[in-house]
């Protein structure tokens, strides 16, 4: 099996059209096919089911697809360790992010890492949340940021930031005649909320909330972005959750923020980190982290 095969299954599994993959990797139809004809023959596997009208992903595909994206990520991860080892850097830190992290704090932090540590390079990469559970199991991250705890025994979820939650209402709605918005009000109305699959911890916090209420919210729209939920938003789709911190970096002419009524409520942001002894370049990024933040929470 060569490192090419896993890059034309990938493309083929994506596509979903033999034709389109092959013009997408820039070579014929035929290699194509007889490449993934090989590729069945070494796994024993059937991975795709074909007709002369669709193309499917068999099952045992499937799984397959995310292997094999998991192999291209770790070579791909290991060229790029070695360039930085050329490029005079003496470690590394892959960060993965979810959930649309707060960009100032992190920025902060990132400056004073570079600032202790100019040669341990830090490499960041957004995936959703699943993704990023799969590479802390596996070793392809050494840590994460995302906004959900619930993460199983062998993950370490450490709370590192709570912002205040607010609700983007669009400019001239009634519910702007409240200073601060009644839940039993606001799911009243259509919602836009994050992604539940792209923004998965987010989405878990702000699900809990809406659980509290006995009505089924209306969904008018799932955004992948801030910033597409805040263009939604404006144009009167629907009401939206949002953290202050966002809300203030973010600011749309069309958009006001207004605070839930009752109880404040905060959206927490946690490190996640694999169960297991830390390297030393790691145990001083979270060094300079809890500095930053006070009394952390740790939930195993």
């Amino acid at each position: 099996m060569e490192l090419r095969h896993l890059r034309y299954f990938i493309a083929v599994a994506e596509e979903l059209h033999f034709a389109r993959a092959a013009e997408r990797l820039h070579i014929e139809q035929s290699p194509l096919s007889r490449a993934i004809k090989d590729l069945e023959y070494d796994l024993s596997v059937q991975l795709f089911e074909r007709t002369t009208r669709s193309t499917r992903l068999t099952w045992a595909g499937q799984v397959f697809l995310d292997e094999a994206k998991h192999v291209l990520s770790a070579v791909d991860q290991a060229k790029a360790s070695v360039k930085a080892a050329a490029n005079g850097y003496r470690g590394t830190l892959r960060i993965a992010l979810s959930d649309g992290i707060y960009p100032l704090r992190l920025a902060a932090l990132l400056a004073q890492c570079r600032e202790d540590e100019p040669d341990v390079e830090i490499r960041l990469f957004e995936v959703p949340l699943a993704q990023q559970l799969k590479g802390l199991r596996g070793g392809l991250y050494d840590a994460g940021f995302a906004q959900a705890a619930e993460v199983g025994e062998d993950i370490v979820a450490q709370s590192v930031w709570s912002d205040p939650l607010m609700i983007a209402v669009p400019a001239r709605h009634p519910l702007l005649a409240h200073k601060r918005i009644p839940l039993t009000e606001l799911i009243r109305y259509p919602l836009v909320l994050c992604h539940p699959e792209l923004c998965e911890g987010c989405y878990r916090q702000i699900e809990r909330i809406l659980r509290t209420v006995d009505v089924e919210p209306v969904v008018a729209e799932h955004a992948a972005s801030f910033d597409l939920m805040m263009t939604l938003v404006a144009a009167g789709y629907g009401l939206s959750f949002a953290s202050e911190s966002h809300m203030m970096v973010c600011r749309h002419p069309e958009v006001v923020a207004r605070p839930l009524a009752g109880q404040a409520l905060l959206l927490t942001t946690y490190l996640l980190r694999p169960n297991a002894e830390s390297s030393d370049p790691l145990n001083r990024f979270v060094g300079r982290l809890l500095e930053a933040t006070a009394s952390p929470t740790i939930i195993q």
